[in-house]
């Protein structure tokens, strides 16, 4: 008894951009950090971009494959780490998700990615204080964190926002 599986393009779309969006954040994770788990968020320009060109739900798609599939090459599956990159990615997809729904023609790269980065970032602290370090000093940490978060979010949403009519991303 064979099992075939049938794919789409979407299929195969979502396939090509989380493998470039895995590729940028192994190599992300070889970069040296100040702070433990901190990292700028490069990944996040693909993420955006598969927002403003294919929507939320593939953007979805994308983010939650880039974390688990990362963490499984990287060697961080079910770590601590991962449960804190997957708990960011979940808050931040969410975020962008509340935000594609406003009215207009939405928030743009910039304001997409920056509120994409907050919520990474906001999932990411309460999710180590609820579960790795309950101490309410932790919390002296919020603030550098945030505006951290906020700069790489701005960072992130110029890039997209220069890469964006520049880039051709292929129709497959």
């Amino acid at each position: 008894m064979e099992l075939t599986l049938e794919t789409t393009r979407e299929d195969h779309r979502i396939a090509w951009l989380a493998a470039l969006a895995i590729a940028i954040h192994i190599a992300e994770a070889a970069l040296p950090s100040p702070l433990p788990g901190f990292k700028p968020g490069l990944a996040n320009v693909i993420t955006i971009a598969v927002l403003m060109l294919y929507g939320w739900r593939t953007a979805a798609w994308v983010a939650g494959l880039r974390v688990i599939v990362g963490s499984i090459l990287i060697g961080t599956f079910l770590s601590p780490t991962f449960v804190l990159s997957a708990a960011g990615a979940l808050c931040s997809v969410i975020a962008i998700g509340i935000g594609s729904l406003l009215p207009g023609k939405g928030l743009g790269p910039i304001g997409y990615s920056v509120i994409a980065a907050l919520a990474h970032m906001a999932g990411q602290f309460m999710t180590a204080y609820l579960l790795f370090i309950p101490h309410p000093a932790l919390f002296h940490l919020l603030p550098p964190l945030m505006t951290a978060a906020a700069i790489f979010g701005i960072i992130s949403g110029l890039i997209a926002a220069i890469l964006l009519p520049r880039i051709k991303l292929p129709h497959v």
